[in-house]
């Protein structure tokens, strides 16, 4: 049986699970190493709160991501797995996305005017949905690219949350 993500990630960072443990509890969370364990071996259903806690001792917020898209059952239907990728890359997808939904404003506006969608529209309709799902999932790559760099501490934390809290 293959390694779940969550311990490989662990064996990543090159941390025991009793060190994991340690940092839990440095964090008020109590997490016992038998837990984990059967967390790692896919005995044991992991919860939002030790996914936010391993995301957290491990400085990887896309376990938080994997989580939701693989695991929660909300989270499978609703969040896509977002992909890590270079700013870059983000950027130019973000562009050519909202680029092609300039295109396309004019006959989301002329489908949805009527309150309904006709079946004439419907495959135009799909389409634009499709656009839109695609810069939906550019937007969260940017925001998991944020958060990477966050805990990597490549962003200014005080100074960005300065910001946000404006």
């Amino acid at each position: 049986m293959a390694d779940t993500i969550y311990k490989e990630t662990r064996k990543r960072h090159g941390l025991t699970r009793d060190e994991v443990c340690d940092k839990a509890a440095e964090l008020d969370f109590p997490l016992q190493p038998e837990r984990l364990e059967r967390i790692e071996n896919g005995k044991f259903s992991i919860t939002p709160e030790e996914i936010m806690l391993l995301s957290k001792i491990y400085g990887e917020p896309t376990l938080c991501n994997h989580f939701c898209a693989n695991e929660c059952p909300i989270g499978k239907k609703y969040v896509p797995e977002v992909e890590v990728k270079d700013l870059s890359q983000i950027i130019l997808e973000m562009l050519f996305s909202l680029n092609s939904m300039k295109n396309s404003q004019e006959r989301l506006i002329e489908i949805t005017s009527n309150g309904q969608i006709n079946d004439d529209e419907i495959r135009d309709f799909v389409s634009i949905q499709r656009k839109l799902e695609q810069l939906s999932i550019t937007i969260e790559s940017l925001q998991l690219w944020v958060e990477q760099m966050l805990a990597d501490k490549k962003i200014n934390l005080e100074k960005y949350n300065e910001i946000i809290n404006e």
